[in-house]
């Protein structure tokens, strides 16, 4: 299964740009095959070797780190980059050939059947739950990708009827010439703005989920959302699916709603009030696009719906954290766009307070900031960086808005102003980095907090 790739990467100069989780997988598989491959490493950290000092001990591994560790890039052969790298600044023209990472190494040279899931948000979720229906129905069914480990963790996993089910971030497609069999592409709001040179470019990485598809895959996009049209993607197929909250006639291959039902190629498969433990018209939309999967792979509806309705959700996404001191609490930490926090907001009944707010990207809040101020919240308890900003155009609201300066200070506030039987949720629409780890650490120490001041 991985003999190709192995023949591919056997004697180049290689570089491994970037050394954390995923750098660590590429130098792991490449040197249990290559043990004395000349290998080359290069990341912003200067204490890269303190903390791993086993490549002291590799005398064939050249470790470049500091701030200039993107230099000379055009010297080597292939550069296996970390996604989590952005090269905005960076001319790489002459380079950009070389320039690959695991998912398009997997692509390219592992030869089974791939499901690969992206949008701005709703991917762990789709991804995980596709998994499981797969499991439930049979198959040998592997989830990959952001959501879980490294691929090259799994590499050796494969078989010849294995599937996997790859969570796609736009950094980890950027790179890529292949793509998967399935392509989903759930949705297309403004994120990570930092890492890209305009939300255009963002959206076009989001795109190659389908752009090196053969006529015989099929590509599964939302045919609502509008930043997704004003791209005008030019490689649609016959056989795509169009997935679509209205019916559109004359239209091929679709799954829409109809009243209450949705239906899949013009026949009902179940009503939109699906009985299940997921929560919001958001989960449904994602439903959706799994009712295609369904349909291409010729899977059982009804088995599918079975999974469907027993599905406990993820960590950290609208995760019910318990009921402290009479007050509910949720933790919706993975919102990281204004978007996600409105669904939340939307799905779950009786929000009384919102902990809003994290590291600003330049992503625009007047969105969130309207939703709040049309909406039953009553407290709004800000974050910074952005939540200062939203603080600024609440003051003078309707809303009670209270700043704070940090996670702790967040909950000892929501216990004290959260109506007694209502709800509290943390849905930052904001990134993490710069106060936490990422968005797991934060939603970790939001229910340590709740936990520990709830039992005072």
């Amino acid at each position: 299964m991985i003999k190709n790739l192995l023949y591919f990467i056997k004697n180049k100069k290689i570089l491994i740009l970037g050394f954390g989780k995923e750098g660590k997988s590429t130098y792991r598989f490449i040197r249990k095959y290559y043990p004395n491959q000349k290998l080359f490493i290069a990341d912003k950290n200067t204490a890269l070797l303190i903390e791993n000092p086993d490549l002291v001990d590799d005398i064939n591994v050249e470790v470049i780190v500091g701030d200039n560790y993107l230099d000379n890039l055009e010297q080597y052969d292939l550069i296996i980059k970390t996604p989590g790298i952005s090269m905005k600044d960076i001319n790489i023209e002459n380079i950009k050939d070389k320039i690959t990472n695991q998912l398009d190494l997997f692509l390219r040279f592992i030869n089974i059947y791939t499901i690969g899931i992206t949008g701005t948000k709703g991917k762990s979720t789709t991804s995980s739950l596709i998994h499981k229906i797969l499991l439930d129905q049979g198959l040998d069914s592997y989830l990959v990708g952001n959501i879980g480990e490294p691929i090259f963790n799994d590499i050796e996993k494969f078989k010849d009827n294995s599937i996997a089910v790859i969570e796609l971030s736009s950094h980890a497609l950027e790179y890529v010439t292949k793509s998967p069999n399935i392509g989903i592409f759930l949705n297309l709001y403004p994120e990570h703005l930092d890492y890209y040179n305009s939300f255009k470019d963002y959206g076009i990485a989001k795109f190659n989920v389908a752009k090196f598809q053969k006529q015989d895959d099929y590509f599964i996009y939302n045919d609502d959302n509008q930043n997704m049209k004003d791209l005008s993607f030019d490689g649609y197929k016959i056989s795509d699916y169009k997935i679509s909250i209205e019916h559109k006639p004359n239209s091929k291959n679709k799954v829409y709603i109809d009243g209450d039902d949705i239906i899949v190629d013009d026949k009902k498969i179940c009503s939109k009030n699906i009985d299940m433990k997921l929560q919001g018209m958001h989960i449904v939309n994602n439903i959706m696009f799994i009712f295609a999967i369904i349909k291409i792979m010729n899977l059982s509806f009804e088995k599918a719906l079975d999974t469907i309705k027993c599905f406990e959700g993820l960590e950290h996404r609208m995760e019910l954290v318990g009921k402290f001191k009479d007050i509910i609490f949720y933790n919706d930490s993975i919102s990281t766009i204004p978007q996600s926090t409105i669904n939340a907001i939307n799905a779950i009944p009786n929000v009384n307070t919102l902990i809003i707010g994290g590291n600003d990207r330049g992503v625009d809040q007047t969105e969130v900031i309207d939703f709040i101020k049309a909406s039953n919240v009553e407290n709004i308890i800000c974050l910074p960086k952005t939540g200062e900003e939203i603080y600024n155009r609440l003051i003078n609201s309707n809303k009670k808005i209270f700043m704070v300066s940090n996670i702790k200070e967040a909950v000892e506030k929501a216990f004290e102003v959260t109506k007694k039987e209502m709800v509290c949720i943390l849905s930052p629409a904001a990134t993490s980095y710069g106060f936490f780890k990422n968005f797991e650490d934060r939603g970790r120490q939001y229910k340590d907090w709740i936990k520990k001041l709830g039992e005072i």
